[in-house]
C-alpha cells in the first residue's frame, strides 16, 4: 500500500511545478537567463567608476606636471604653456596668486579648448541616454555627485579643492556632474613656493560615451537574442502544446462517454516523445473501446445464457404444484435440480471469466515447466477417474519447456484443453498431448480423435457460451466458456490459442497453445 505522506508530498510538488502553463514555463526558462544577462546594464556603473578613478589619477599627474612646468617660468611663458596644454589636453587651466586672485585663464587667453553641451539642443536619443543613466544610478544607489557650475566670483575661495590644496600643500581632485550626465573632473595643485595654485577642469565626455556605447551594444544584443529566444520558445511550445491539447480534448471526450465520436490523433509524422504519447493514447483508446464492446457483449451473452435455465426452472416450479402423478413430479424435480446446477456452473464460469485479466494483472509471474504441469494434471485425472475410459498420452521433446506466467491460470488452460479433448473423443479413444519448443515459444498441442472442427467454425469454438457437443451428451453440462477463458489467459500471457486439424490427417481436432519461452 502506498505511503499517504509520500503521495501527498509528490502531489504537492506536482502542484507547485504545474502551477503555470507549459508555454509560460518554456518562455520563462529561455528568457530569464537573458534577463539576468541584461542585468549587466546596471553593473556597468562599476565600469564607469573604474574609468573615473583612472581619470582621477591622470588628472592629478597632469596637474602636477603642469605645475612643475609653470614654477619659475615668466608670466608670458606661463600663459603660453596654459594655452598650449589646454588645447592639447582639451582642458581649462587657471592660475591663482597667493591671495587667491585669478591671474591667468586659458579660455581667456585663447579660444576655449572645449565647450559644455547645451542640453536644450539635445535630440530624443541624447535625452533618453541621460534619463537611462540617471535611472541606473538610482537603481544601483550610486553616490550623488554635485552639479558643476562656474562660480560668479573667479577667486580661489569659490573652489573647495583649491582651498584644500592651499591649506595642505597637496594636490586635490574632485568630481562634478554636468547637466547632460557627463563627468567634470577638476584638479588643484600648488605652483612653486609662493602660494600660487593651478586649477585644471576637464569635461570627460569620453567616459560617458564609452559607458553608453557598452550599454547600447549589450542592450541591442540582449534584445535581439531575447526576441529570437521568445520566437523559438513560442515555436517549441506550439509544437508541444498544440498536440497535447488535441490529446487532452480527445481524452476528455472519451471520459464523457462519447468515445465513438472521437478520433484520437496518432500523429504519425512525429517521431518524438509527443508522437509516441499520441500513438499510445490512441492505442489505449482503441483497447478501451474493445473492452467496452467486450463488456457489452459479455453482459448480453450472460443475460441470454442465464435466462434459458431460469425460464426452464420457473416452468418446472410453476407446473409442480398442479401435477399429481408422482413420476411426473419426480421428473420435474429432476429438471429443476438440473437447471439449478446449470445456473451454478454458469455463475462460476462467468465469475472466472470476468476475473481473468484482473487476476493476471495483480499476480506475480513465475517460471513453470509445461511438461511437468501436464504430466501432473494427467496423473491427477487418471487417479480420480475423470477420463471416462479415454487414454491420455504425453509426448514432450527433449529439453526444458519453461514459460513465465501465473501457474493457476496456466493450469486452468491446460485443464480446459484436456477436458475439451476428452469430451469429444470416442470411448477408449486416445488424447495426445505434444509439447515442443518452436524458436522462442513453447508450443503445446492437445489432439483428440473426435469428429473434428470444420475450418469455417474454428473461430466459433472460442466464442463465449458456444457449445457444440457430440450427440448423446446431456445438455447443459458445459457452459461454453472454457475455450474462451483459455484464449483470454493465453493472450494475457502474450501467447495464443487456436484450433487446427490433426497434422497426421486422422479424424479429430487439435488445440494449439503457444506461450513465450521463459528467459
Amino acid at each position: 500500500m502506498a505511503d499517504p505522506r509520500r503521495t501527498a508530498g509528490n502531489s504537492e510538488k506536482l502542484s507547485v511545478t504545474g502551477r503555470f502553463a507549459l508555454t509560460g514555463r518554456i518562455l520563462a526558462v529561455n528568457i530569464l537567463p537573458l534577463l539576468f544577462l541584461g542585468g549587466g546594464l546596471f553593473y556597468l556603473d562599476s565600469y564607469r567608476t573604474q574609468l573615473v578613478n583612472e581619470r582621477f589619477k591622470l588628472a592629478r599627474i597632469e596637474a602636477q606636471i603642469t605645475a612643475e612646468a609653470l614654477a619659475g617660468a615668466s608670466r608670458a611663458r606661463q600663459e603660453a604653456l596654459l594655452v598650449q596644454i589646454g588645447k592639447e589636453q582639451r582642458m581649462r587651466l587657471r592660475t591663482f596668486d597667493a591671495r587667491g586672485r585669478l591671474t591667468a585663464d586659458s579660455f581667456a587667453l585663447a579660444d576655449p579648448a572645449f565647450r559644455f553641451n547645451d542640453i536644450s539642443d539635445d535630440d530624443w536619443e541624447q535625452r533618453f541616454a541621460v534619463w537611462l543613466d540617471r535611472t541606473i544610478d538610482t537603481i544601483v544607489a550610486a553616490e550623488p555627485v554635485q552639479d558643476y557650475a562656474e562660480p560668479e566670483a573667479q577667486d580661489a575661495d569659490a573652489w573647495p579643492e583649491l582651498a584644500r590644496a592651499r591649506e595642505l600643500g597637496l594636490s586635490q581632485v574632485r568630481l562634478y556632474d554636468w547637466t547632460d550626465g557627463t563627468p567634470v573632473i577638476t584638479a588643484a595643485v600648488p605652483v612653486g613656493l609662493q602660494g600660487a595654485t593651478l586649477l585644471t577642469v576637464r569635461n570627460a565626455v569620453d567616459i560617458t560615451e564609452s559607458v553608453r556605447a557598452a550599454r547600447s551594444t549589450l542592450s541591442v544584443a540582449v534584445l535581439l537574442v531575447m526576441t529570437a529566444s521568445a520566437l523559438l520558445s513560442l515555436f517549441l511550445a506550439r509544437t508541444i502544446v498544440t498536440p497535447l491539447r488535441l490529446l487532452a480534448r480527445a481524452a476528455v471526450r472519451v471520459k464523457q462517454g462519447r468515445d465513438r465520436e472521437v478520433e484520437v490523433p496518432r500523429l504519425p509524422q512525429r517521431r518524438d516523445e509527443i508522437g509516441l504519447l499520441a500513438r499510445a493514447v490512441s492505442d489505449m483508446t482503441a483497447a478501451l473501446r474493445g473492452r467496452i464492446d467486450a463488456v457489452d457483449s459479455f453482459a448480453a451473452d450472460v443475460a441470454h445464457e442465464i435466462k434459458n435455465p431460469l425460464a426452464s426452472l420457473r416452468s418446472a416450479i410453476d407446473t409442480l404444484p398442479r401435477v399429481e402423478d408422482p413420476a411426473l413430479r419426480a421428473e420435474l424435480i429432476q429438471i429443476a435440480t438440473h437447471d439449478v446446477r446449470r445456473i451454478d456452473r454458469l455463475v462460476t464460469e462467468i465469475s472466472a471469466a470476468s476475473r481473468v485479466d484482473a487476476e493476471i494483472s495483480r499476480a506475480k509471474l513465475e517460471t513453470l515447466d509445461l511438461a511437468e504441469l501436464f504430466a501432473n494434471l494427467i496423473r491427477s485425472r487418471e487417479d480420480r477417474g475423470m477420463n471416462a475410459g479415454r487414454r491420455l498420452e504425453l509426448k514432450a521433446a527433449p529439453g526444458r519447456h519453461r514459460v513465465l506466467g501465473v501457474p493457476t491460470q496456466i493450469e486452468r488452460v491446460a485443464e480446459n484443453l484436456i477436458d475439451n479433448a476428452v469430451s469429444f473423443s470416442p470411448p477408449e479413444g486416445v488424447v495426445s498431448v505434444t509439447i515442443r519448443r518452436d524458436y522462442r515459444q513453447i508450443v503445446t498441442e492437445v489432439c483428440d480423435e473426435g469428429p473434428g472442427i470444420a475450418p469455417e467454425r474454428r473461430e466459433d469454438v472460442f466464442r463465449r457460451f458456444h457449445s457444440d457437443r457430440p450427440e448423446g451428451e446431456s445438455f447443459g453440462n458445459h457452459s461454453g466458456l472454457g475455450l474462451a477463458i483459455g484464449r483470454a489467459i493465453a493472450e494475457a500471457h502474450d501467447g495464443s490459442l487456436v484450433a487446427e486439424a490433426r497434422a497426421d490427417g486422422a479424424a479429430g481436432a487439435c488445440l494449439r497453445l503457444a506461450l513465450p519461452a521463459a528467459p
